[in-house]
């Protein structure tokens, strides 16, 4: 074979390896040309949905492109998810995902339809929704250890509402009180809503739940919040500490939601639809929006939000072994 052959035969080579980059280039560079359809793993009007709803509108007006969101509950949040996980990997069938979708259910199921890493392409992190422990404003207990030094007298008798067994209220109290070196009684409710009338009614002491559906009637003076799951203070409630600064340094129990396309999707559409995300998050009317409700935005990479996505993973599966929650 001639030199020139060699070459020539190098460069068709060449050029067939670069063709798949440069085809995902100029599908990248197209995107989109059609409506995007967000997958919320609940029934609407619940805050995972709004997140969706608000950062979806923006999405929308960046584009010039039709934003659907498709509600597709139950399962724990595994019905939705598992639909985008075997949709086309083509960036206009994305999931916003959730604890439980892609942090918790690995462990809590038995067995689960699909894995939340290695069957996503993880592109950001929208928001986290921090959990709160609440009491009625009478209870004895002012400060979370106040109420754990209850706990300790009586271990296992003092029960407390959580969002249902295997859900993030439920698993965060269970890593505290095991932290903690005690027990509580945990009643299961079906959302946050009853957990609050029993709590306000005093038909049950504790209540641990969502801040989203909390902090109306804490400023209403119909609830006392002992702490937050978060890792930081929340605006909106600056003078309540969190669980970590009452004597569990590190500690951080809150749930969250972000967005995944299936896995496959070309890396240059991950990243266009991880910008158009995080700029929709940043539009300051947006983040007023999420401000309002308790819950901040993040707004990560992809890089960054799959290293969070595998230390939750970690986390939570510590809270399901210590809790003994099961589910399928």
């Amino acid at each position: 074979m001639n030199h020139q052959r060699k070459l020539f035969i190098s460069a068709c080579l060449g050029l067939a390896l670069l063709a798949p980059v440069q085809a995902q280039v100029q599908s990248a560079e197209a995107f989109p040309s059609r409506p995007i359809k967000i997958v919320v793993p609940f029934t609407p009007g619940g805050a995972t949905d709004i997140t969706a709803r608000v950062i979806g509108e923006k999405l929308q007006g960046q584009w010039g492109q039709p934003v659907l969101i498709e509600n597709r509950p139950g399962g724990g949040s595994n019905i939705g998810a598992d639909y985008v996980a075997k949709s086309a990997p083509d960036g206009y069938t994305i999931v916003l995902g959730v604890t439980g979708s892609h942090g918790i259910n690995i462990s809590l199921y038995k067995k689960m339809p699909y894995h939340p890493l290695r069957d996503f392409e993880p592109i950001t992190q929208a928001t986290v929704y921090p959990n709160t422990i609440i009491v009625h404003p009478s209870h004895p207990a002012n400060t979370l250890q106040e109420l754990l030094a209850m706990a300790r007298k009586e271990p296992g008798k003092i029960p407390y509402g959580h969002d249902g067994t295997g859900t993030g209220s439920h698993l965060a109290m269970a890593l505290l009180l095991h932290k903690a070196g005690t027990t509580m009684q945990p009643v299961p409710y079906k959302g946050s809503s009853q957990i609050m009338t029993d709590v306000m009614g005093q038909q049950i002491p504790v209540g641990v739940t969502g801040i989203i559906a909390v902090m109306p009637n804490y400023k209403a003076g119909k609830l006392k919040i002992l702490g937050f799951t978060s890792p930081e203070r929340i605006a909106s409630a600056p003078d309540v500490p969190t669980i970590a600064e009452q004597g569990f340094p590190g500690f951080s129990g809150e749930p969250w939601s972000g967005f995944f396309a299936p896995k496959g999707t070309p890396k240059p559409i991950v990243e266009k639809l991880a910008d158009g995300l995080i700029t929709a998050m940043r539009q300051p009317d947006v983040a007023k929006r999420m401000a309002e409700l308790g819950t901040p935005l993040v707004g990560s990479r992809p890089d960054e939000f799959r290293a969070y996505v595998e230390k939750e993973i970690e986390k939570w599966a510590e809270a399901v072994k210590v809790s003994g929650a099961t589910a399928d």
